[in-house]
């Protein structure tokens, strides 16, 4: 099976494209932020310059492992999906499906080491300029020279490789087993992320203005809620779907498609609704805790500038993530559609009813995804707001939130348009034909 997987790579290198990209942005993004931990962990470096360095380090590296491994899921859960009929006839030739997993998580490490080697300069030139960062805003000494090591190489191979692998084995399992079974599962961890994040949440209160520690319990609740909403994806949709009045052709077509691939959306809906709620929950917290810093007129410390490099960063780390998921995303799942296009062009609609109905699919995903990311984001900064301000709402007004948004609907919409402009350009009859 080894074999097998080798050579569909090698033949088909263009459906690992989107691993590939995945695996070395994220495994980039672990082994410059690691680096960090080899930087401290040299000699004559100062307790500060430590601190500072292995504190970003690791907050930004568990963000990164996390993002990582959604990376890598949502583009390999499109592609085995895409596979199914493949698959299916390995099955029918005689493979067992231990062997189907063992192939498919051969391709992906496979494709994620590759990721991962090719990552490894750009991770050094990443790391220098991180330290340089630092040290232009006085967090770190100016002696303190970069160190790229073994923390940070093993560090960027190991969890991208465990990532692709772990990732592609629950998306064959998902793809054969049953989808009640799934169901019950998935449910139970949303149920238990929306928990512990309400409990999160509502811990803020116990919080004094002044408590170091007042932004982590909002902001780690905010996260844990995004997830649990992440994880009701499809239910979610479904709901929105069912009270959507939308009228002529393209709408209609639009919401029954939809609901047609509900299972196969909920990737995208899981970034739209993570990257709306860390952002959004993350951009204004840290906007109320610098207008509190300024009205009371006290001076930042090295602390307070850490957490907000950290929280700069990780906006920054996952607005890049989730464009690259959801353009992978997006792109693999509308070109798999060539054929269902060609058959509505030969069934009597234009290619502008075609991208007309496609434009409102990504304007209903992007909707529904600001919405209750939205909503994840707020459940964390009004608790914050008070607490820091006596406010209920922070007073940013809306800027940051339409620049999310607008990021959004272009990742979405703007990448569903154009690969389906570029699918259209086929004729409908081969289409139709070339994927019968």
């Amino acid at each position: 099976m080894f074999m097998l997987a080798m050579r569909s790579i090698r033949h088909r290198p263009g459906r690992f494209l989107a691993t590939l990209l995945a695996s070395f942005l994220g495994a980039g993004v672990i082994m410059t932020f690691n680096s960090l931990h080899d930087t401290a962990g040299r000699p004559g470096v100062d307790r500060v310059s430590s601190d500072t360095l292995t504190l970003s380090a690791s907050v930004v590296g568990g963000y990164g492992t996390l993002l990582v491994f959604f990376a890598v899921a949502s583009t390999l859960t499109v592609n085995v999906r895409q596979r199914a009929g493949e698959l299916e006839l390995l099955r029918c030739s005689g493979a067992t499906p231990g062997q189907i997993r063992r192939m498919v998580v051969g391709e992906s490490v496979a494709v994620a080491l590759t990721g991962a080697v090719l990552a490894i300069g750009p991770a050094v030139l990443g790391g220098r300029a991180l330290l340089d960062v630092f040290r232009d805003s006085g967090q770190v000494a100016e002696d303190v020279d970069h160190s790229f090591g073994p923390v940070a190489l093993l560090s960027g191979v190991d969890i991208t490789l465990v990532a692709a692998a772990g990732a592609a084995f629950l998306a064959v399992r998902r793809a054969t087993r049953g989808r009640r079974r799934q169901g019950r599962g998935r449910a139970f961890l949303a149920y238990a992320a929306l928990g512990a994040g309400a409990l999160s949440v509502t811990s803020t209160f116990a919080f004094s203005a002044t408590d170091e520690a007042l932004m982590a319990t909002p902001a780690y609740g905010a996260i844990l809620l995004s997830v649990g909403c992440a994880l009701l994806a499809p239910r979610l949709l479904k709901g929105v779907l069912d009270r959507l009045p939308l009228t002529g052709a393209s709408g209609w077509l639009a919401v029954r498609n939809l609901r047609r691939r509900l299972d196969d959306l909920s990737g995208i809906l899981v970034s739209l609704i993570l990257f709306t709620a860390v952002s959004v929950a993350t951009l204004y917290m840290q906007g109320v805790e610098s207008d509190a810093m300024s009205a009371s007129g006290a001076v930042k410390t090295v602390d307070a500038k850490n957490l907000e490099t950290l929280n700069l960063t990780v906006v920054g780390i996952i607005v890049v993530f989730v464009c690259v998921m959801l353009v992978n995303s997006l792109y693999a799942a509308t070109a798999y559609r060539v054929r269902e296009f060609g058959q509505q062009r030969l069934a009597g609609a234009s290619p502008g009813q075609v991208l007309g109905t496609v434009g409102a699919e990504g304007l209903i995903l992007t909707a529904v995804g600001l919405f209750f990311g939205t909503v994840a984001a707020l459940a964390g900064i009004v608790p914050f707001t008070v607490v820091r301000t006596d406010s209920v709402l922070p007073r940013q007004g809306l800027g940051i939130w339409w620049a999310v948004a607008a990021i959004a609907a272009a990742a979405t919409i703007g990448t569903s348009l154009a690969t389906a402009h570029r699918v259209l350009r086929t004729p409908a009859v081969q289409a139709v034909g070339a994927t019968a």
